[in-house]
């Protein structure tokens, strides 16, 4: 699919006169905007130090909520629909066996390409990685986020979490054990980063460093969940918006469980793993702090393109849902810093509506690389000179229902959700996948409601705006092609 209101590039300027500028490429899971230079109470000193060194991005928007259609979408500059990737089971390769990957693209380009962590999705074998896109092996990227059992010296801390009820994986679903950084994933990953940063100081690199935080389970170390109050975070509203369909909705088996072993969480729970949430948040937070030391440490910082950025948001007990896979605001808007060399424009944000296919041309414009041909995104680079520029017109976030469809005896979906965000309303329509006929609509008009917590389809307050929303919608994912023929 080629959305025909966002494939205009804008050429950045070149850099053909200086070094090639390097790239640290930063990504969490499963983070909606909730940092503090986002207005959070999350405590992450390190991302808020980022951000005033660079350009923060209030708009920024995945494809799709779920991992591996969003990672394979924004590291190819292509929307789940152009590639056919809507689900976590089936690697980007299978339907699309020659596409090039923006790693790819550097490494082909002269830069030595290296994966520390969770950067494509978590194939749980070596043999599903993508090693043409990187100059050496992947690291850590084959685990499952159910087995990351803290590993200490001896005696093994007692779990000062409240049980509730339910294991993820092989591991508790809430844990909070008083061990080092190091126990868990994103510990070893940050550790790996700053020895693969001292091995390619020296060359142009292109570094990924994907951690697996704050994804569940939530068992960052104690000392994160000592940073918080629980009852100094925000109050958890676990009502549906009124209104709204129930294919707007997903049954949340990610934390819940399936049916019929589905759990219901007391308010307690809700807020042990809200608290367990935020505390991954800052754990994340601090992993990233000692990578950016480094930086510094080796003089590197005034050389390389900084991005942070999060493959999609989350979902912990708003709207009565746990995990993603929705169309809603609070799984569709991610953190996205970007932050090139010496930035002209250090601390400003942009309310410039972005979307994460639009990296990919913006790394290559950044760093003088040539473009590539057939992406679905636009290059950032006149936002990044200028963040009052207006964005695009409109974000585009798709979701299918089922949402794992995948793991059901069909093995397609029933529908598919098409959700267009523009600067005043969320528009969604959920389309039937084999003919295309719209099934159910939502509108949440955020100038007055910026929670979405009314579904106003049918009282629209703002009539242009719809009219706008839909037209940018049909014009995008035109009503005459279904989603299974896209």
């Amino acid at each position: 699919m080629r959305c025909v209101f966002l494939c205009l590039l804008t050429a950045a300027p070149a850099l053909a006169a200086e070094p090639k500028p390097n790239v640290l490429f930063l990504i969490a899971d499963d983070l909606r905007a909730e940092l503090g230079c986002y207005g959070s109470p999350a405590i992450t000193p390190h991302l808020d130090g980022l951000a005033k060194r660079g350009v923060r991005f209030e708009r920024a928007y995945c494809q799709q909520a779920l991992c591996n259609p969003s990672r394979s979408s924004f590291l190819t500059g292509r929307r789940p629909d152009t590639l056919r990737q809507w689900n976590n089971g089936t690697h980007f390769r299978e339907r699309n066996p020659d596409v090039v990957t923006l790693p790819q693209w550097f490494k082909e380009h002269g830069y030595v390409t290296r994966d520390v962590g969770k950067v494509f999705h978590n194939w749980h074998t070596k043999e599903k990685g993508d090693r043409r896109s990187w100059s050496a092996d992947e690291f850590l990227y084959y685990a499952n986020h159910g087995d990351d059992i803290p590993q200490v010296r001896g005696e093994l801390p007692a779990n000062g979490a409240l049980d509730v009820g339910r294991k993820y994986g092989s591991v508790p679903t809430c844990e909070r054990r008083d061990v080092p950084d190091e126990s868990y994933y994103d510990g070893r990953i940050a550790a790996e980063a700053v020895r693969v940063l001292k091995e390619v100081k020296d060359k142009p690199f292109f570094l990924a460093v994907g951690f697996w935080k704050p994804h569940a389970p939530f068992n960052a170390p104690k000392k994160y969940w000592d940073l918080y109050d629980p009852a100094k975070l925000p109050a958890l509203d676990p009502a549906r918006p009124t209104g709204a369909p129930d294919l707007a909705f997903h049954d949340s088996r990610e934390i819940r469980g399936a049916q019929p072993k589905q759990i219901d969480f007391t308010a307690a729970h809700a807020r042990e793993m809200r608290h367990g949430y935020f505390a991954g948040i800052s754990y994340m937070d601090a992993q990233v702090g000692k990578v950016l030391a480094v930086l510094d440490d080796l003089k590197l910082r005034d050389s390389t393109v900084i991005v942070f950025v999060a493959d999609h948001g989350y979902h912990v007990g708003e709207h009565g849902l746990w995990g993603k896979t929705s169309c809603f605001e609070l799984d569709a808007r991610v953190p996205l810093l970007i932050c090139p060399p010496r930035a002209a424009n250090a601390g400003k944000s942009t309310a410039a509506l972005v979307e994460l296919i639009d990296l990919f041309p913006t790394m290559t414009g950044l760093c003088g690389l040539p473009g590539v041909k057939g992406l679905d995104g636009t290059d950032l680079g006149t936002i990044l000179m200028d963040p009052t520029k207006a964005g695009k017109p409109a974000a585009l976030t798709q979701h299918p229902r089922p949402a794992y469809y995948d793991r059901t005896e069909k093995g397609v979906p029933d529908a598919m959700g098409y959700s267009i965000r523009t600067a005043k309303v969320r528009y969604t329509e959920w389309r039937d996948w084999a003919t295309g006929k719209v099934l159910a609509r939502e509108l949440y008009d955020h100038a007055r409601d910026p929670g979405e917590t009314r579904n106003v389809i049918d009282r629209p307050p703002d009539v242009a705006a719809l009219d706008e929303a839909k037209e940018l919608l049909n014009k995008g994912v035109p009503l005459d092609l279904p989603p299974a023929k896209r």
